[in-house]
């Protein structure tokens, strides 16, 4: 696709995403689709319509998603939506920042330098004007460089001021969770797992390899989940307790040696995919093509021999292996975290998500977007800076598409589709009605790695085409408005994490800025200009920024901090409640019939804890 391509993609999308604007206004104001466009209310027992949502103004919903504060997301969908938020928050600004400098700064620089007069043409034709915006433009060895170089530093200096403020608040946010004076069972529980075994006198029946120790105090769970209990790492391994919503029962038994061999079996697993995915997929590709289906599977000749469905096939038949593999990784990796050991659901969706970064950075960005080796891409981008872009085209999600998607996000159309079906044909009870409308969760976890792919293409080419900036703009912008939208209204969080996530998309924006950095130490390579070793200083002042934000804040993510936990509680913790709560619904009973939960209850008093 080359540029003017984009642009008319671009366009179309944009005239779709209007219509779906258009559509949502006109169906979320039907009270029988309440239940689709705002499930997140109703679930909480609040109006649907509730602050003017009901109105002919189709433009309405845009004021309630910007007026709203951060509190307001907390409360409908949770911290760990909020951080979110700070994410797109925090990408946003450094856009904005970066380009309110480069688009004015080096736009004029690339423009009215003569390179392009020196090299005018290429086998495709002369350069438009846009061809003259990029770096491409600059001679070699010319001092304008020094701009670009410039730019490159003040990036750098955006992203680490962006990065820092928005550490700080999410750690702000963290410990106000955690500080609240109500009780949640998680804060008086820790996990012990890989616990030895004994020689003797369990009482009722076989010991188990882990447990679920209570106490009274958040400030003893606190203590206890930090401290060594045992000489060896592989014994008494204890860490703080996962909310019950996030427990994984089963992986709880793995021992801390198998657990160690299914996490490195796992990540050569993960790393053979991200280096090999191509083999299978051109493999099916090549046996789904439409000579081979008439050939193994004759019964459908007359049917890909029709006109029109054989333009569609030829049109898709090649990509579908590519399109289904990239619609199940996610469900594939997060197996592969399951597999891990991983006790609670919210590490699970970490890990997975890690591993889809690194899926889509390397093999969209590295394989597709810049392709081949850096330098030679490079050397082509010098020999004909009008390829500069036709791969921006190419990097940018979907080929511009994403309004398409987000338009589909905000008016909801397929779920909505398929809950009236459901409804007509196949919930007999109330029940099966709520589940086929329930909404589900904001899925952070796969969304954020696309949206890192969007920040890495946007920051690589930022000081080589500049232009790029207000796409990225865009995205961001977008997605913020229509997601926080859906944040206040429709998702409903399956779990709290209390914004551990963050840490994770903190060194995925700062390993996008590493990349950054090293993509125009290698093109500044390519332009012979002889200054690119002052350079390396950004880099090397990247990987401290990372180990400074890492010493001073990790930690409290990893762990509870005393001085949080030591906070009052509004109200004595009822231990028979933390208790239960940890408890399927399907095996409690009103009264306590377990002899040894009253014998450990009895002695809280004594010893503050209780297994």
């Amino acid at each position: 696709m080359d540029f003017s391509s984009f642009l008319t993609s671009l366009g179309t999308s944009f005239v779709i995403f209007i219509v779906l604007m258009l559509v949502f206004a006109w169906l979320s104001g039907k009270p029988g689709n309440s239940v689709i466009y705002y499930p997140n209310r109703i679930l909480k027992g609040l109006d649907p319509y509730e602050g003017g949502s009901r109105t002919r103004n189709p433009f309405a919903w845009i004021h309630e998603a910007m007026s709203s504060t951060e509190q307001d997301v907390i409360s409908a969908s949770g911290y760990d939506t909020a951080v979110y938020f700070v994410f797109l928050s925090t990408v946003l600004g450094i856009l904005v920042l970066s380009g309110l400098v480069l688009l004015p700064v080096l736009l004029p620089v690339a423009a009215t330098d003569e390179g392009v007069k020196i090299a005018s043409t290429t086998s495709n034709g002369t350069f438009s004007d846009l061809d003259k915006l990029a770096m491409g433009n600059v001679k070699e060895e010319s001092s304008r460089l020094w701009a670009f170089l410039l730019a490159t530093y003040w990036v750098s200096f955006v992203t680490y001021f962006l990065l820092w403020k928005a550490y700080k608040h999410v750690s702000g946010l963290r410990a106000d969770a955690l500080m609240s004076p109500e009780v949640r069972a998680e804060q008086f529980a820790i996990l012990v797992r890989d616990i030895p075994p004994v020689p003797e006198d369990t009482l009722r029946e076989k010991q188990q390899d882990a447990a679920l120790v209570f106490f009274s105090s958040r400030v003893a769970a606190a203590s206890a989940a930090q401290s060594l209990h045992a000489q060896m790492v592989d014994k008494w391994t204890v860490t703080d307790a996962p909310e019950f919503r996030q427990m994984i029962w089963t992986n709880l038994k793995i021992s801390f040696f198998q657990r160690q061999v299914r996490q490195y079996v796992i990540y050569i697993v993960v790393a053979l995919t991200i280096v090999f995915f191509m083999i299978p997929i051109g493999f099916i590709s090549a046996l789904t093509t439409l000579e081979n289906l008439k050939k193994y599977l004759p019964f459908l000749k007359p049917i890909v021999d029709m006109d029109a469905i054989k333009t569609v096939l030829e049109a898709y038949l090649p990509q579908l292996a590519l399109i289904i593999f990239l619609a199940l990784l996610p469900k594939f990796l997060h197996s592969l975290s399951k597999a891990e050991g991983i006790p609670s659901e919210g590490h699970i969706v970490r890990a997975a998500s890690g591993k889809y970064f690194y899926f889509i950075v390397l093999n969209v960005f590295i394989g597709v977007t810049v392709g081949g080796t850096l330098f030679s891409t490079f050397k082509t981008i010098q020999d004909k800076p009008k390829s500069i872009p036709d791969l921006l085209a190419a990097g940018l999600p979907g080929n511009a598409t994403f309004f398409v998607g987000y338009g589909l996000e905000l008016s909801r159309l397929i779920p909505l589709i398929i809950f009236h079906l459901k409804r007509k044909y196949l919930c007999k009870t109330e029940a099966e009605v709520k589940v086929a409308w329930f909404p589900g969760d904001l899925r952070y976890g796969t969304r954020f790695p696309g949206d890192m792919l969007i920040v890495t293409i946007v920051l690589c080419y930022s000081a080589i085409a500049p232009i790029i900036i207000p796409f990225g703009v865009v995205y961001f912008g977008l997605g913020w408005l229509i997601l926080r939208n859906q944040a206040l209204k429709v998702y409903v969080p399956s779990y709290e994490s209390y914004g551990r996530m963050w840490p994770h998309m903190h060194t995925r924006i700062l390993a996008a800025l590493i990349l950054y950095q090293l993509t125009m130490f290698g093109y500044f390579g390519v332009k012979r200009f002889i200054y690119v070793p002052l350079l390396l200083p950004a880099i090397i002042l990247s990987l401290i920024f990372g180990y400074v934000c890492s010493k001073k804040f990790y930690r409290f993510f990893r762990d509870t901090a005393l001085e949080v936990a030591c906070h009052d509680l509004k109200e004595i913790p009822n231990m028979e409640r933390v208790f239960r709560s940890y408890i399927q619904p399907s095996l409690s009973s009103d009264k306590i019939e377990d002899d040894q939960f009253e014998d450990a209850l009895s002695q809280v008093s004594r010893s503050t804890s209780f297994v």
